[in-house]
């Protein structure tokens, strides 16, 4: 983990990365799509980096852990002065719901491998696998 200090007085980009926990691509590939600002770089120096940039980076990963697109970060990061609560908690409540969806589907696929693993544990007397021939039965 980086020392406060250093992070204050920049630091590189393998650093940012290395301290957020992805790679230095990811680092590039965010400032080309808009999500991170490139930092000014002095004159035969390399770009520095701060806590700032830290920050965006883990609001990044964390959003992405949740579930948002980079599309929808870019818009939640359009949205994090303080004052757009209300479009933000619209957009969390999108995906929530997304993802109750996402669950529902998940619980009935459950459903359907766990009848289907237990029927092959019967040991069907049927020639074949009944979890294969279940695949196979066209039920579209």
């Amino acid at each position: 983990m980086l020392k406060q200090e250093a992070v204050k007085r920049g630091i590189r980009i393998s650093e940012l990365a290395s301290s957020a926990g992805v790679h230095v691509e990811t680092i590039r590939y965010y400032q080309a799509i808009g999500l991170m600002p490139r930092p000014d770089r002095e004159r035969g120096r390399i770009r520095r980096y701060g806590a700032e940039d830290l920050k965006r980076v883990r609001f990044i990963k964390r959003a992405q852990a949740l579930g948002f697109t980079l599309d929808e970060i870019a818009v939640l990061l359009g949205l994090s002065d303080g004052r757009h609560c209300a479009e933000t908690k619209a957009l969390a409540e999108k995906k929530l719901a997304l993802v109750e969806e996402r669950l529902n589907d998940l619980a009935a696929i459950r459903k359907v491998l766990k009848g289907l693993v237990n029927e092959c544990a019967k040991g069907s007397r049927r020639s074949g696998c009944p979890i294969i021939d279940a695949l196979a039965a066209c039920r579209t």
